[in-house]
């Protein structure tokens, strides 16, 4: 198994599961003769991959009554309509018309009514009309095509109360006019340019911008996609100070090549500074809890310089390998929780059948990680599947319940005296993978979720865009708006995640380009730099010293020498990134994993002091 078993973490974008205000969708109309008082929005309101489930509002916007309305939109090719209620919906091809029943088609003045359908497919609607018109109650002139969409924002100097967005331009065939400027779907500004800053916000607050272009008409183009912003300081949640989860991971294949021992913990002296440490991994096969290397777990004798109490193994002990190593290890730092990691890059793809019966998985586990060899050494379990309902190194379609099932199977078994806690994706997109799976139903049965906040980019993207591969926050020309920490966490609060069962994930290692020429980040490259194990990925110790940082950027620090493009974390954007954990009233943080520091443990310090 190489470090790739781990860390990484691409992601393809999904679909929008936002409230889509249609001033967006608005196509070729047949002449504007009724919707200028009427306005129909559109919602995802369920999303499980292959399907969902839509709802339609019109709002009658005028001064008079409405009645009767009739929506037209486009679904792309493969994505329909499969059952309505409360509307008549027919098709033409990919063409959709739902007319309104008998009982609900008169509007008073400011009323609203809504239709919902069940969806097959991954698209989303456009071109939408409302009884001829606009379909937010805009303008519409026959023969003048309306704006494109906009390019996604990106979020820049955020403070307390404000932050500046900037955002690609639209296209028209007539020119673009102006720009509306949305916040949680409601127009807060019309400006002209490209950028806006919006003030008077407030402190510790989750928000989320689009944008949507006027042309000269004043026709209204497609929304942009969301960006989400968390402003600063706020303090309505207490910072975990003193009671903060200080994690790290440790890799039972690192006693090999990299010669990391449990031993190398305590020289380091990074055992008296963390709390929790996870031992990765445990297979997941056949839907089952499995063993993952059984001579490095509970076979291999180690000598007495690299044991923790100093004693060599015996060939007839009970136990040896790194299982014993930890139990000498709690046995010097008996504060220190281990908890059991299964699955991982490489082994998650055993979830899907664990999920077809989870008590039955939960059971399995259980039992492994309570074997009376080795019960003592681990106080609870640790879930990595990369990714439920989603892909990873391969795509798993078990649907969005599987995974809160799993861990209340789980938390079942293994009962409040064990802890049970999770790896999770960090992709904030709309529509990505947080969105796919029930995150939200499936924290009531977990300690904790580590938000794996790193691998966003990297040379598996060969010709770059050069990024950094654990930005804090957004920035002017990320690849990929919503690939952010502030973007995971605010996603996950606004799902109703608690802040405290949310730990920020380091990485202890740097991901790079070759071929680059340029020394600020959105450089192109010839193909990933060289690694000692694996090619565009180094361990934090050999970068600081064979490629030192050059600037900093969205809280993560990068490097340019020679032809080579870094980025990595530092004790200094550690700090950065602790501080903001802090007054997000996080629980914590985790890192990966503890070989990739330094012989004294400058990271695992730099992350500990700054948790407090």
């Amino acid at each position: 198994m190489r470090f790739r078993t781990r860390v990484r973490q691409r992601t393809v974008a999904g679909l929008t599961t936002l409230l889509l205000p249609l001033a967006a969708l608005v196509g070729l109309a047949s002449p504007a003769s009724a919707a200028t008082s009427a306005t129909a929005t559109y919602t995802k309101t369920q999303d499980w991959g292959t399907g969902f489930e839509g709802k339609w509002t019109v709002t009658n916007t005028g001064t008079t009554s409405i009645s009767s309305w009739t929506i037209d939109w486009d679904f792309p090719s493969g994505t329909s309509v499969t059952s309505a209620w409360d509307a008549d919906v027919t098709s033409s091809g990919t063409h959709w018309t739902a007319k309104n029943k008998s009982y609900n088609g008169t509007l008073a003045a400011g009323a609203s009514v809504s239709f919902g359908f069940n969806g097959a497919g991954t698209g989303s609607p456009s071109n939408c009309t409302l009884n001829g018109g606009s379909c937010d109650g805009g303008t519409t002139v026959p023969g003048d095509n309306p704006p494109g969409a906009p390019g996604t924002p990106t979020a820049s100097a955020i403070t307390d109360t404000s932050v500046k967005l900037s955002w690609s331009a639209a296209t028209d065939d007539k020119g673009v006019k102006n720009y509306d400027v949305l916040r949680g779907g409601t127009k807060v500004a019309t400006v002209t340019t490209t950028s806006y800053t919006d003030t008077g916000l407030t402190a510790g607050t989750d928000y989320s911008y689009t944008v949507q272009a006027r042309d000269t008409a004043d026709q209204t183009g497609p929304v942009s996609g969301a960006v989400a912003v968390h402003t600063t300081g706020g303090g309505t949640t207490p910072p975990p100070t003193g009671n903060a989860v200080k994690l790290g991971y440790f890799t039972e294949w690192g006693i090999y090549g990299r010669n990391y021992n449990v031993k190398n913990l305590v020289t380091s002296g990074s055992a008296a500074k963390i709390t929790h440490i996870n031992y990765a991994f445990g297979n997941v096969t056949n839907g089952q809890c499995a063993i993952g290397d059984s001579y490095a777990d509970y076979d291999k004798a180690f000598t007495a310089d690299q044991s923790v109490s100093g004693v060599a193994d015996t060939w007839d002990q009970p136990l040896r390998g790194n299982f014993n190593q930890l139990r000498e290890l709690k046995a010097k730092y008996p504060n220190i929780k281990i908890l059991w990691s299964f699955g991982g890059w490489t082994w998650s793809g055993g979830f899907a059948q664990a999920a077809a019966n989870p008590t039955a998985f939960a059971q399995s586990c259980y039992n492994l990680v309570e074997d009376p060899r080795w019960a003592d050494v681990f106080d609870g379990i640790d879930i990595d599947w990369e990714y439920p309902n989603a892909c990873g190194l391969s795509c798993d379609t078990s649907g969005a319940a599987a995974y809160k099932n799993l861990m209340q199977a789980l938390r079942a078994k293994f009962g409040t005296n064990n802890l049970v806690t999770a790896a999770t994706t960090a992709d904030g997109t709309s529509g990505g993978k947080i969105d796919a799976a029930d995150y939200a139903g499936a924290s009531q049965y977990v300690d904790w979720y580590n938000v794996m906040s790193y691998d966003f980019f990297g040379a598996f993207n060969a010709q770059g865009p050069t990024a950094p591969h654990s930005p804090l926050t957004s920035y002017s020309g990320i690849p990929t708006p919503g690939f952010t920490t502030a973007d995971a966490i605010a996603k996950f609060k606004a799902k109703g995640v608690p802040a405290s069962k949310l730990l920020i994930g380091i990485g202890f290692y740097g991901r790079g380009w070759t071929g680059v020429t340029q020394d600020a980040p959105g450089g192109t490259a010839t193909g990933p730099a060289p690694g000692t194990y694996e090619q565009g990925i180094e361990d934090y110790k050999v970068l600081k010293t064979s490629c030192p940082v050059t600037g900093t950027i969205a809280g993560t620090a990068y490097a340019h020498c020679g032809t080579n493009w870094w980025s990595y974390d530092t004790p200094a954007t550690i700090g950065t990134k602790m501080a903001w954990a802090k007054s997000q009233g996080l629980g914590g943080a985790f890192f990966w994993e503890f070989s990739g520091d330094t012989s004294n443990g400058e990271l695992v310090s730099a992350l500990t002091s700054g948790l407090g």
